[in-house]
């Protein structure tokens, strides 16, 4: 196992476990003011994903099925867009975050600690945001959350998380004020 050690207090301010994919096909009013599950734990299986989730056990999503964002990433969109707060589900992330530089998760490995055990994860490719984010939030929301629509991760060992406070432990040194900045892509190097 690769060691973890930096060690942040954060706290996990929303929990999704959604059995169906609801922004799917073009946007529409109706679906996308329907209520967001909420959950107040979650069960994560070792390279299967979130039970009851969408995309738990499925083979194509085993490297991505935890879904991580920071709450910060919102909130400054937000008030990038001047609109009034969002709920921090409606972007359809698995775990939000509050306090945690998620978007240098990427390719890194971590883990969360709700106090029933740690949680380890592995950090892969950016949970880029869709065009449902211009409905569910507001218009502009879907180029803005690009480069901070968090992390899609391969979780690595069963735990339970909650809401509440949480230990994360990562493999790089984290900055929580950067927590709501977006993150662009490296540029591509041009083949020799």
């Amino acid at each position: 196992m690769v060691e973890l050690p930096f060690r942040y207090d954060v706290e996990v301010v929303g929990l999704l476990a959604a059995p169906g994919h609801r922004y799917d096909g073009r946007p529409d009013p109706t679906t996308a003011a329907l209520p967001v599950e909420s959950r107040t734990s979650i069960e994560v299986r070792a390279d299967l994903g979130v039970v009851g989730d969408r995309y738990s056990a499925r083979p194509a999503h085993r490297d991505a099925s935890v879904t991580v964002l920071a709450v910060e990433s919102l909130e400054e969109l937000a008030a990038e867009l001047g609109t009034g707060t969002w709920d921090p589900l409606a972007a359809r992330r698995n775990v939000v975050l509050r306090g945690a530089e998620v978007e240098a998760l990427r390719g890194q490995p971590f883990s969360l600690d709700c106090g029933a055990g740690e949680v380890r994860l592995d950090g892969g490719r950016p949970a880029n945001p869709c065009a449902w984010m211009d409905l569910v939030l507001a218009p502009g929301a879907h180029r803005g959350m690009r480069g901070r629509g968090g992390v899609r991760c391969r979780p690595r060992s069963d735990g339970v998380l909650r809401l509440g406070p949480a230990v994360l432990r990562s493999a790089v040194p984290l900055d929580a004020a950067r927590a709501g900045t977006a993150r662009r892509p490296e540029p591509r190097r041009p083949v020799a």
